[in-house]
């Protein structure tokens, strides 16, 4: 044994064997490296399927080639196919075959031109992958990078390579690109027929082309099913069949049922590369055309009023998964429609869809009760002056009926209450990333669309109560933070919840907020809906910007979200474009597409408790409210206010006259709470409230103890800026004063900078014309109360 080693040793020091044994070690190291890595590095077309994996759409890759991402699974039709007319001996060789090989060099000298290649599916794998030229030189390289192939990849990855790289005619790559582009079919529904001409073009596609010479295609397709037939592939009938298919002509366009989500998943595939240029969607292409179709239903009834565009989105609540996506109608002969913008991912100013979201903050808090009143009066905040959409106020509005009637300044007074900023916060936290400004930007109109916001997110945050409010029960009364996440519109396997014992809104606060939106009168349908069993329980919002130039729609179930947006992209304002009008007929079209569910919400009692709810007020009993109910609360409404507007009167034996123990003796004085609203809240309230009792004047004999609220500046409101336009005739225009006293039948005297200007006697209102500076207005009424505000006209 000693002796062979020595042996060994001697002869591995020869210097032949030396140089033998590095070349070898050289060629080794040139054979494992030799192949491109990647192999295949062409850009891919951006391609989205459905959620059973059936084609939505696709766009042409960057090289103007139509190329789908690589696909392992290779249909068996075609294996059969190619298999038989390229290279019969693929199973069995290592990538190169030599009788194939020496028959085509046997056949190019007989006829004294390259009429047979002899190559390998794999050789000719390494010849897309590398592109080389035809030359001895080239096909001995391709030789030598097949037989590396086949060491490191399996028979079934090679041919799946060769399927999605040979070339099929113009500029087509690929078999799935190539049934598409050929049949409209994707390759797993093609017959035998139209299998074989897909087999016989990669071999000549510039001179089989469907569409021309379809004569050879037609001729070399048939000669391939002869040849399936008899290697007993296929039966005599089948061959017979399919030898009586046409070839295919000019290719097809690809299917467009989604062009907007696809053009969303090529910009965020762009910004973030992960993964190939081919995803499974979460889209139901049934639901998604009949989307398509409502949309362009309403379009053509909307354009006659110069209304272009209409978007819609369909979300599942449970995953936050797309069902249908919707961006525009699809008109892209007619350039003035702009049917290539996106709206669901274009920001647009709101209106009101984010009141849901305020209100529920506002209980989750314990600033309000589900039905407190919230002040509905004339109201200017550091010169912001909202109104309704009515123009009408009604004093006072429980917050509940606030939301369900979307009225803007019950909204700004709770803004206000809650603070911007605060609220601005939370629409981040809530995952609202369009309010790229700083809070003081928006202010108070932030409420009422003064920013801007996505129909992608807005839709999102819906879902986001929705999926909260559901699971809470589920949960054992839990949290799970990702429950506030924006839609998704790609199949994901679910991760495991992180529970928490708080949110960022409690399930009850949802739960009301979703009560007050379902209690919102639908269009055309006059709350006759609820005599439907099959009708659809849908909590929803409209929203519509200033300027008439967005109409929305969003509607929540316990299973899914809709959302609309109607308007122009270019920002043009039509009349009559409002959310009840436009968006929310084709919101309630779309719920009547979805699964019919009568279920509801469940209350969340666990965070839910029962108290003493003032019944006139909304707001927590307090020791003057003789009228309260038990009624169930979020916890939060703990520490929400007592009723501060029930107090306790002194009153005369007849209770006609408010009294003291300056005129009447304690024993003849009548206690008796009672309901006041201050009286600006009390002048519009009492005329839409008949059950309103406006507390009794003094007795004439009596000294007034308190006299600070009987009387109150309705507008102006002071430090309020004003602008007075001009009259038709170009004169200078009046300013409208209103005020409001407690007491019937009492005078107010008007005074504007010390100037005496009139009286006014129940009805207190005034037309004033003050010059542009600041001015003080004095009211003093019969009783000798004064009030003073300050406000100044603006010049422009």
């Amino acid at each position: 044994m000693q002796f062979v080693l020595k042996r060994a040793k001697s002869y591995l020091k020869k210097p032949k064997v030396i140089v033998s044994l590095f070349f070898l070690f050289v060629l080794t190291l040139i054979f494992w490296f030799c192949l491109p890595n990647p192999l295949f590095n062409s850009p891919t077309s951006y391609i989205i399927d459905d959620d059973q994996g059936q084609l939505l759409g696709a766009s042409i890759a960057n090289d103007g080639q139509w190329r789908f991402p690589y696909n392992p699974t290779v249909p068996e039709k075609f294996k059969q196919c190619i298999i038989t007319f390229e290279d019969k001996r693929f199973e069995r060789h290592p990538g190169f075959d030599i009788v194939a090989f020496s028959r085509a060099i046997k056949q190019n000298l007989s006829s004294k031109k390259v009429s047979s290649g002899g190559s390998t599916l794999t050789m000719q794998v390494i010849r897309l992958a590398t592109r080389h030229k035809r030359n001895v030189w080239n096909k001995l390289k391709e030789i030598f990078m097949a037989m590396r192939l086949e060491i490191t990849h399996s028979k079934s990855e090679i041919l799946a390579l060769y399927t999605s790289n040979a070339p099929f005619g113009t500029n087509v790559i690929g078999l799935d690109a190539a049934s598409w582009r050929y049949f409209g079919r994707s390759p797993d529904k093609l017959s035998w027929g139209e299998m074989a001409a897909m087999a016989v073009l990669p071999n000549s596609p510039s001179l089989v082309h469907p569409g021309r010479n379809r004569a050879i295609l037609l001729r070399k397709r048939n000669s391939l099913l002869d040849r399936l037939h008899k290697a007993g592939i296929i039966d005599s009938t089948t061959a017979a069949l399919a030898r009586l298919e046409p070839v295919p002509d000019r290719p097809m366009t690809l299917p467009q049922l989604a062009p907007h989500l696809l053009q969303r998943f090529k910009a965020d595939h762009q910004a973030k590369p992960e993964g190939d240029t081919r995803i499974t969607s979460s889209i139901k292409s049934s639901l998604q055309q009949q989307v398509n179709d409502i949309l362009e239903q309403h379009h053509s009834l909307l354009k006659a009023n110069d209304i272009n565009n209409i978007a819609a989105i369909v979300l599942d609540v449970e995953t936050g998964a797309t069902l249908a996506y919707a961006g525009n109608i699809s008109h892209r002969e007619d350039p003035q429609m702009e049917s290539d913008v996106d709206v669901i991912d274009a920001p647009r100013s709101p209106g009101s869809t984010l009141k849901p979201l305020l209100y529920a903050a506002m209980l989750h808090d314990g600033l309000i009760l589900p039905n407190s009143l919230m002040p509905d009066v004339p109201t200017m905040i550091a010169g912001y002056h909202p109104e309704n959409f009515d123009l009408g106020y009604d004093g006072a509005v429980p917050a509940s009926r606030a939301l369900s009637r979307s009225l803007n300044v019950p909204a700004v007074k709770m803004l206000q209450q809650y603070k911007y900023e605060r609220f601005y916060d939370f629409l981040h936290k809530a995952g609202i990333t369009t309010l790229t400004k700083p809070a003081d930007h928006y202010g108070l109109s932030l409420i009422l669309g003064g920013g801007e916001n996505t129909l992608w997110e807005l839709s999102g945050a819906y879902a986001d109560m929705a999926r909260v409010l559901n699971h809470y029960n589920k949960n054992g009364g839990k949290y799970n933070p990702a429950d506030f996440h924006n839609p998704v519109y790609e199949k994901k396997p679910a991760a495991k919840p992180e529970l928490e014992k708080s949110g960022l809104l409690d399930a009850a606060s949802i739960y009301y907020t979703f009560q007050a939106m379902e209690e919102v009168m639908r269009p055309g349908e006059e709350m006759l809906w609820q005599q439907f069993s099959s009708s659809q329980r849908v909590a929803w919002k409209t929203g519509t910007s200033f300027g008439f130039r967005d109409g929305w729609a969003i509607g929540v179930t316990p299973k899914y979200v809709v959302g609309v947006w109607v308007g122009n992209t270019d920002g043009e304002g039509r009349p009559g474009l409002t959310g009840i009008n436009t968006a929310a007929p084709a919101l309630f079209e779309i719920f009547r597409l979805l699964p019919v569910s009568r279920d509801w919400f469940g209350m969340p009692m666990g965070e839910m408790v029962k108290i003493n709810v003032c019944k006139q007020s909304g707001y927590r009993a307090g020791q003057y409210c003789q009228d309260a109910d038990e009624q169930y609360v979020p916890k939060s409404g703990l520490k929400a206010p007592v009723c501060p507007y029930h107090q306790l009167v002194h009153l005369s034996a007849d209770a006609k006259w408010q009294v003291n123990g300056n005129c009447e003796p304690p024993d003849n004085i009548l206690n008796k709470s009672w309901f006041v609203l201050p009286p600006s809240m009390e002048y519009y309230y009492k005329a839409r409230n008949y059950q309103y009792h406006v507390l009794p004047p003094f007795r004439p004999d009596c000294i007034q103890a308190d006299n600070g609220n009987t009387m109150e500046v309705i507008y102006p409101k002071n430090g309020a800026k004003i602008y007075v336009p001009l009259e038709a005739d170009g004169t200078r225009g009046r300013m409208i004063c209103n005020a409001a006293h407690r007491q019937p039948g009492m005078k107010i005297f008007w005074h504007l900078d010390d100037q005496y200007v009139g009286e006014t006697k129940d009805f207190h209102q005034v037309a004033l014309n003050p010059p542009p500076g600041k001015h003080i207005l004095t009211l003093v009424d019969g009783n000798g109360n004064t009030i003073s505000i300050a406000f100044e006209v603006l010049k422009k």
